[in-house]
């Protein structure tokens, strides 16, 4: 699929200065939850009262739709997450489907698609929206090049970007994705390692650095990150380690898809008390009723028990497979629920209610889809791919390889390449020790916490700035911040308060 790079601001001014009168509108981000607002944001307009919008700004180096998350154009990586929960719109839950359609895609709704699919529909949303904006007489430019902070002092907000240039706009929204990936475990000294990858994506540079096929290549991580470089890896001949601190690959599942249907046990969640002290068991016990709802077949009988990570994705593959794992089922409304739930708890207490679920969430809410698990499967079978036993205790290079302990080995095993695929830190805003800017990176002060206006305040009880957090960013106030259905939500709220001056 072509990537388009749709700077219409024809030259190097990155100021709204020239624009159309009216309000300026910067939204920073032009991935999924960045296009989201936008698309929405112009549909707002007219039935927006108060002061106009004149002209609205995009920021992000990137061509818009084709970030981190979707804007990999290898046919291997897959959406997680099933057709029908990955409408940009809130309220036109089909958008996504209708787009594929009018395509020639012939496929059910509940199923998954490569993830090039969805860039190119962020992408046509974004181009759709920008000549509606354009015939109601709004400017739109999409400036690729990266916000580095927003100054919020003096006057409306100023963002300043990386060329060294500067903006000013009235509103800003900030819809940034995940950039910075995690460091693992005992490789911190290994960071800008020839021999080492910080992350398996974009899958063009996991290629061009490891070259020719036949390396031995150990990849940190067992989740989503590592599913994929490991297919990325074995296919393009490469022989393939995973490992992991759990050991364990995430459970099997047709897709992610819409709710089938109301489950009046996961509504419950919203009556619990976060200071139970039995709430982990009292939150299980929604889930597994939920499930029940779904047939008579116990939440047990579902899933695999097996020790050994290969037969226990074999077993849960073959559940999938035979139409009898019925729990996938409840994943998008038992995300939903808990995100409901923990909507507004301090930070520090919904990240130790996520602590205390991890392996519900590692697992099963963002298990494999059958394709990938058979994928995986296959790969193991030939040998070119295994699960390690245990996660390394040590790590050294010399003599041109990796030479790889783990407790309780003998020989080290050695190693060509290590890729990290443990995931990414989700973004940070920060402040400037004397209050009057926002960085966009890691700092001393964290902006911890959000109101539910999703509107950035200094302290406390301070009035509202006119600079708004949407998608990953708001994970500082709600778990499952990514979750493309909370993405769409938030990115209609905000739209809808900045179209109307509010």
């Amino acid at each position: 699929m072509t990537r388009r790079n749709d700077d219409v601001s024809g030259g190097g001014d990155r100021r709204s200065d020239g624009d159309s009168g009216g309000r300026t509108v910067a939204i920073v981000g032009a991935g999924a939850a960045g296009t989201s607002v936008f698309a929405q944001l112009v549909a707002a307009l007219p039935r927006a009262g108060g002061a106009p919008v004149g002209s609205v700004l995009v920021v992000d180096p990137s061509p818009p739709g084709w970030g981190l998350a979707f804007g990999d154009d290898d046919p291997l990586l897959m959406c997680n997450s099933a057709v029908n929960v990955n409408s940009l719109l809130a309220d036109r839950p089909d958008d996504f489907a209708d787009h594929l359609r009018a395509r020639g895609w012939t496929g059910a709704p509940d199923t998954c698609v490569p993830r090039a699919a969805m860039a190119a529909y962020c992408a046509d949303r974004w181009s759709s929206a920008r000549d509606t904006a354009g015939r109601a007489g709004v400017t739109v430019r999409h400036l690729p090049v990266r916000a580095v902070s927003v100054r919020i002092a003096d006057g409306p907000p100023r963002l300043r970007l990386d060329d060294g240039s500067e903006l000013v706009a009235d509103d800003v929204v900030l819809a940034t994705g995940v950039h910075r990936p995690r460091v693992p475990r005992g490789f911190a000294a290994f960071t800008g390692h020839p021999r080492y990858l910080d992350s398996p994506y974009p899958s063009a540079r996991l290629r061009a650095a490891l070259g020719a096929e036949g390396r031995r290549v150990l990849v940190l991580g067992s989740r989503q990150s590592a599913v994929d470089a490991a297919l990325l890896l074995c296919r393009d001949g490469h022989r393939t380690t995973l490992t992991s601190p759990s050991g364990s690959l995430p459970a099997v599942r047709l897709s992610l898809h819409a709710p089938p249907r109301d489950f009046p046990p996961l509504e419950r969640m919203a009556r619990l008390d976060p200071d139970d002290p039995l709430l982990e068991r009292r939150l299980t016990r929604c889930v597994v009723e939920a499930v029940r709802l779904l047939g008579d077949r116990p939440l047990r009988a579902q899933t695999s028990s097996a020790a050994d990570p290969v037969r226990r994705l074999a077993e849960e593959t073959a559940l999938a497979e035979a139409g009898v794992c019925l729990w996938p089922g409840v994943a998008v409304a038992v995300i939903e629920a808990l995100t409901a739930f923990a909507d507004g708890l301090p930070a520090d207490r919904t990240r130790a209610l996520m602590r205390r679920f991890d392996w519900f969430v590692g697992r099963y809410l963002t298990a494999l889809t059958v394709v990938n698990a058979r994928r995986l499967l296959a790969h193991c079978a030939t040998g070119a791919l295994r699960v390690a036993p245990a996660y390394p205790e040590s790590a050294v290079f010399a003599d041109g390889v990796w030479r790889v302990s783990a407790p309780g080995s003998g020989t080290p095993e050695t190693y060509d390449h290590v890729v990290n695929a443990t995931g990414f830190h989700p973004p940070e805003v920060t402040w400037r020790a004397d209050g009057t800017e926002l960085l966009l990176r890691p700092g001393d002060t964290v902006l911890d916490r959000l109101e539910a206006d999703l509107r950035v305040r200094r302290a406390p009880g301070a009035p509202p700035e006119r600079v708004w957090l949407a998608g990953t960013g708001t994970h500082v106030r709600i778990p499952f911040a990514n979750h493309l259905r909370t993405v769409t939500r938030q990115a209609r709220w905000v739209a809808g308060q900045v179209a109307s001056g509010g």
